[in-house]
C-alpha cells in the first residue's frame, strides 16, 4: 500500500483513502497527540475532583462543610451535566466536516477553561458570584469535553490496524492514569512546597495555572495532523451522513446500538471509575481522616502499578475479544467495593473500625424533628436535638443508626452503653444559638471521644500498603472495563455516524452517572448516617449494566470499521 504522511503539510500526497497505511512512526503520533488531549481532559477533572473540598471552603462560604462539599460536587458535576450536549454538537461536526477539526476545536475550549478557575476570584472577594463564575466555566469545559473523547478514540482507531485495535486505543484509556497521576502529583508536590495554610489559601490555584503547558503541547501537536483515512474515504466516496445526528438517534437501528452501549458498559463505566477515583479519596480523607497528603501518595502509587494494565488489557481484547474482559472490570466493582471500602477503615483508621465495632452508634428521635441538612443558601441552621445529632455524627466520620422516637420528644444518642440527651439549640440572638449549638456538639464530641471514637485517623497506625492494595484491586477492574472500551465502541458504530453515536452514549454515561456519582453517594451517606450506604448508587448500577451486558452486548473485534 502506498504511504503517505499524517502531517498536514505541503508534502502530503494526494493519495486515495482507501489505500493509506500509516507507518509506525506516523501512528505513534497520532496515538501521541491524541491522547495528550484526553490526558488533559482527565487532569484537568481529577484536579477538580482532588481540590473539591478546598474549592467548597473558597467558594462556598457560609454553608456547613457537609453542605459545602456536596456544592462543590455538584459544580464538580455541571461539567458533567454539559457533556451528552457537547456530544451531539461536535458529533455533529464530526461526522460532517471531520474528525481532527472537531477535537482541535473541543482542547482549545478545554484548555482555556482550565486555566481560566486558576483567576476567579474567590466568594470572600466577589461575593455569590464567584460560584456563579465557576460554575459557567465548569459547563463550558464540559461541553468541550463531550467531543474530546469521541474523537481521540476515533481517531487512533480509524488509523490503527484491524487486528491491533484494542492495542492502540488502549494507550488513550492510558492517558487517564497519566492525567490522575500528573494531577495528583502536581497537587502533592505544591501542598509539600508551600504547606497545607498557604496552599488552602492560594496555592490550589497553581494546578490550573500550570495546566496552560500541557494544553499548548497538546494543541501544537493535533494542528500539525491530516484527517483520517476512514473518514477521508467516506468523503471521497460521497458517503458522509448529511445529518448525523437525525441519522444515529431517529433510526432506530443505530439508536439501538447507542441504548445497548450506554446500559451495557458507559453507566457502569461512569460509576465504578468515579467510586474508584473520586469518591474512595473523599471517603478516606473526609470520613477517616487521613492525611490528605498521604492519600495522594497512595493514590500516585497506585495509579503507577495500574497504568500498564490499561495496554495489557487491550492488547488481550485483541485476542480473546473486548466484551468478556470488560464484563471481568464490571463484576469486580460490584463485588468488591463493599469490602474493600471496609478494607479502607480498618487500614486508614483502625482505632474508628474497632470503636464502630464495640461501640455503635444510634440516634433515637422523632423523624419530623430531623431534616435534609441541605442547605444551599447557607441560611438555615439546624437547631433541632436531631439535626444537631445528626450533623455532629456525619461531621465525624461516625456511622450511626436510625431508630424512632416518640412524637414531640427531644433526641438522644446511644454510644455503646451510653446514652447522651440533646437539647435542641436555643437563644435568643444568632450568636446564643450558636453557642448554644457549640455546647451541644461538644457533649457529643466528648462522649465519641470517651467511646473511643479518635478525633483523626493516626499518622503512625495508617497501614500504607493495605490502602493501596485495595486501591490497586479497584484499579485493576476500572482497568478491565476501560481498556478494551475505546476499540469496542468504534467497532459498534458505522463510520458515516461514528462521532455522534459513539459520543452521546460515553458521555451520558460518564457524565451523568459518573459525574454526579460522587454527590450522590455523600448525600446517600448523610441522610442514611450510614457511612458505606453511598455505595449502593455504583454497584446496584454496575449489577444492571453486567446483565444487560451479558444479554445485549456483541462481540466487536473482529468487525470491519472501515464501512
Amino acid at each position: 500500500m502506498t504511504k503517505r504522511p499524517l502531517y498536514a503539510d505541503g508534502d502530503a500526497r494526494k493519495t486515495s483513502a482507501a489505500t493509506f497505511e500509516p507507518t509506525p512512526k506516523q501512528l505513534r503520533t497520532v496515538i501521541i497527540a491524541s491522547s495528550a488531549g484526553t490526558a488533559f481532559e482527565w487532569y484537568d477533572f481529577f484536579i477538580f475532583g482532588t481540590l473539591s473540598a478546598i474549592i467548597a471552603k473558597n467558594f462556598f462560604a457560609g454553608v456547613s462543610d457537609v453542605t459545602g462539599l456536596i456544592l462543590a460536587f455538584l459544580v464538580f458535576g455541571a461539567g458533567f451535566f454539559a457533556r451528552p450536549f457537547g456530544a451531539l454538537v461536535f458529533g455533529h461536526f464530526g461526522d460532517r466536516i471531520g474528525r481532527k477539526g472537531a477535537f482541535i476545536v473541543t482542547i482549545s475550549v478545554m484548555g482555556f477553561c482550565t486555566f481560566v478557575v486558576g483567576l476567579l476570584p474567590t466568594f470572600s472577594q466577589i461575593g455569590v458570584l464567584a460560584p456563579v463564575l465557576l460554575v459557567v466555566l465548569r459547563i463550558f469545559q464540559g461541553f468541550a469535553v463531550g467531543g474530546e473523547y469521541g474523537g481521540a478514540a476515533i481517531y487512533v482507531a480509524e488509523h490503527a490496524p484491524d487486528r491491533k485495535r484494542g492495542y492502540f486505543t488502549s494507550w488513550i484509556q492510558t492517558s487517564a492514569a497519566f492525567g490522575y497521576g500528573g494531577a495528583v502529583a502536581v497537587i502533592l508536590v505544591i501542598r509539600f512546597i508551600m504547606g497545607e495554610e498557604a496552599f488552602g489559601a492560594w496555592g490550589w490555584r497553581i494546578p490550573f495555572l500550570s495546566s496552560i503547558i500541557l494544553f499548548v503541547a497538546s494543541l501544537y501537536i493535533r494542528l500539525r495532523l491530516a484527517e483520517s483515512p476512514v473518514f477521508q474515504r467516506i468523503k471521497e466516496e460521497g458517503e458522509i451522513a448529511h445529518a448525523p445526528l437525525l441519522e444515529s438517534f431517529f433510526k432506530w437501528e443505530n439508536l439501538k446500538i447507542a441504548i445497548i452501549a450506554l446500559c451495557s458498559i458507559m453507566i457502569a463505566q461512569g460509576t465504578l471509575w468515579y467510586t474508584a477515583h473520586f469518591y474512595a479519596q473523599v471517603f478516606i480523607e473526609r470520613t477517616l481522616q487521613v492525611p490528605a497528603v498521604t492519600v495522594n501518595a497512595v493514590l500516585i502509587a497506585a495509579v503507577a502499578i495500574s497504568a500498564p494494565m490499561y495496554i495489557f488489557w487491550g492488547w488481550l481484547s485483541d485476542k480473546i475479544g473486548r466484551k468478556p474482559i470488560m464484563m471481568l472490570g464490571i463484576l469486580m466493582g460490584t463485588v468488591l467495593y463493599f469490602p474493600g471500602f471496609h478494607m479502607f477503615t480498618e487500614a486508614g483508621n483502625p482505632a474508628l473500625a474497632r470503636a464502630s465495632a464495640s461501640n455503635p452508634v444510634v440516634v433515637v428521635a422523632d423523624p419530623a424533628t430531623c431534616s435534609v441538612q441541605f442547605d444551599p443558601v447557607g441560611k438555615a441552621e439546624f437547631l433541632s436535638s436531631c439535626d444537631i445529632a445528626k450533623g455532629t455524627l456525619a461531621s465525624a466520620g461516625v456511622s450511626y443508626a436510625n431508630q424512632q422516637g416518640a412524637a414531640g420528644t427531644l433526641a438522644h444518642v446511644r454510644i455503646g452503653s451510653s446514652d447522651i440527651a440533646v437539647d435542641n439549640a436555643s437563644g435568643a440572638t444568632v450568636s446564643a444559638r450558636a453557642k448554644s449549638r457549640s455546647a451541644i456538639q461538644a457533649k457529643i464530641t466528648a462522649a465519641l471521644s470517651a467511646a473511643g471514637y479518635p478525633a483523626k485517623a493516626d499518622p503512625s497506625r495508617v497501614d500504607f500498603s493495605k490502602l493501596l492494595a485495595v486501591f490497586v484491586v479497584f484499579m485493576i477492574g476500572s482497568t478491565a472495563l476501560y481498556g478494551p472500551m475505546a476499540a469496542a465502541l468504534v467497532e459498534l458504530f458505522p463510520t458515516r455516524i461514528r462521532y455522534s453515536g459513539l459520543s452521546l452514549p460515553y458521555h451520558i454515561g460518564t457524565g451523568w452517572f459518573g459525574g454526579f456519582m460522587p454527590a450522590t453517594a455523600l448525600a446517600i451517606q448523610v441522610s442514611t448516617g450510614n457511612i458505606y450506604s453511598g455505595l449502593w448508587y455504583p454497584v446496584g448500577t454496575s449489577a444492571f449494566c453486567l446483565i444487560f451486558c451479558l444479554l445485549f452486548f456483541p462481540e466487536t473485534y473482529k468487525r470491519d470499521i472501515s464501512g
